[in-house]
Formats: structure tokens, C-alpha cells, sequence
């Protein structure tokens, strides 16, 4: 027997994101090409996670950026997704960000949790912070994202 089909279109951005976060819809691609978690997610907030490993490293040998990039822009993205009423969805305008401290393979998690500053009708702010086991921040940034029909 398979399982029930989810209509995603009729789901609130923030329903989508509780199902991804419990399991119940699988995750993004990409999430799971860098072993990305959705942690946790809430009205106008993502927290996502990952450990960095030597997949990532750059030829200088600390995690690319992009790593750091990706998780920032994924969570902040995913905190103005759980605004979002069916139907509506988004995409990333701009997109600025700090990077404090470099990434290492078997630093531990690592931890991005994005929150809403501003959602408007055409397009949301937000920001996110990026921290390691240790309470140390690695980056943070922020994001304008457009609100689309869809």
C-alpha cells in the first residue's frame, strides 16, 4: 500500500516546512546532497544544521563559503516560507552576508536559524546567524526575498 500523496499547493508555507522538519515530506535536493537538516521551524523562523566534512573543503582546505552561504540563505529563506499562504511562494532577490570564522571537517554541527525582520506583500527582509557546537559565530547575514504568485 503506498503512502497518502500530500498536496503541497493547498499547504501554508509553514505547513510545508513542518512536514520536511518531522519527516513527512522528504527535504529539498540540495539538502540532501549536503546532508542538510531542518531542525526546527516555527512562524517566521528556520533553524537548519549540517556537519561540515571534506566533501566541502576548498582548495585552500577550510569549507568552501558556499557552504555557510547555502545554509544562511536556506534557512532565512525557508523563515519567510513559513509566512507564506498557499499558493504564494518565493525567491531570493539579495542576499548579503559575513563570514567571521572558517568551517572545518569534524568541527561538529554547525547551526543556521534565520528569522523574519520585515514581510510585506511583495517581498519579506530577514537575517540569520550561523554558529558552531560551540557557540562561536561563524557568519551571519541577510536576505530580501520577492513574494511570488503562483
Amino acid at each position: 500500500m503506498s503512502a497518502p500523496t500530500v498536496d503541497v499547493a493547498s499547504l501554508s508555507g509553514l505547513e510545508v516546512m513542518q512536514l520536511i522538519a518531522a519527516g513527512e515530506l522528504p527535504p529539498p535536493p540540495i539538502a540532501a546532497l549536503l546532508g542538510m537538516d531542518v531542525e526546527e521551524v516555527g512562524d517566521g523562523f528556520a533553524t537548519f544544521g549540517l556537519e561540515p566534512d571534506a566533501r566541502m573543503l576548498n582548495p585552500i582546505g577550510s569549507v568552501h563559503g558556499g557552504i555557510a552561504a547555502t545554509l544562511l540563505d536556506s534557512c532565512m529563506g525557508c523563515a519567510v516560507h513559513t509566512t507564506l499562504a498557499p499558493g504564494l511562494g518565493y525567491t531570493t532577490a539579495q542576499l548579503n552576508l559575513h563570514y567571521l570564522r572558517a568551517m572545518q571537517p569534524g568541527m561538529g554541527r554547525v547551526r543556521a536559524t534565520g528569522s523574519v525582520l520585515h514581510r510585506g506583500r511583495k517581498q519579506a527582509t530577514a537575517e540569520a546567524k550561523l554558529y558552531d557546537d560551540a557557540g562561536r559565530l561563524l557568519a551571519h547575514g541577510t536576505t530580501t526575498c520577492l513574494i511570488l504568485g503562483l
